[in-house]
């Protein structure tokens, strides 16, 4: 995955409020929650609720629908899978092996 993507994605999940947010909506699993639930929950502001939301959006781990008059917010688990793979990917990958080091000695 592009790293400008990857960074923007964790610029945003970098805010407590937006990470915060993006936590209960991942609890909620994948049929998401509803924005008033979910304002209620945390008791944030309708207004400051919104501008988070559409922060996370814009970097992808969220997408919403509609049902009736309820907006529902839904964890994009693939692009949260792709952003924590990125880093696990690339844990320790320029680590020398210890005994290959200790042989050599």
């Amino acid at each position: 995955m592009d790293i400008d993507i990857i960074a923007k994605a964790l610029k945003e999940l970098g805010h407590p409020t937006r990470l915060t947010i993006f936590k209960s909506i991942i609890r909620a699993g994948y049929q998401g929650i509803a924005v008033g639930g979910l304002q209620e929950q945390l008791a944030i502001p309708g207004s400051t609720l919104s501008h988070h939301i559409s922060s996370l959006a814009s970097a992808g781990l969220l997408s919403q629908r509609r049902e009736g008059r309820t907006l529902y917010c839904v964890a994009e688990y693939d692009k949260l899978k792709a952003v924590i793979g990125f880093l696990q990917d690339e844990c320790c990958i320029d680590e020398v092996e210890f005994s290959a080091t200790a042989s050599n000695k």
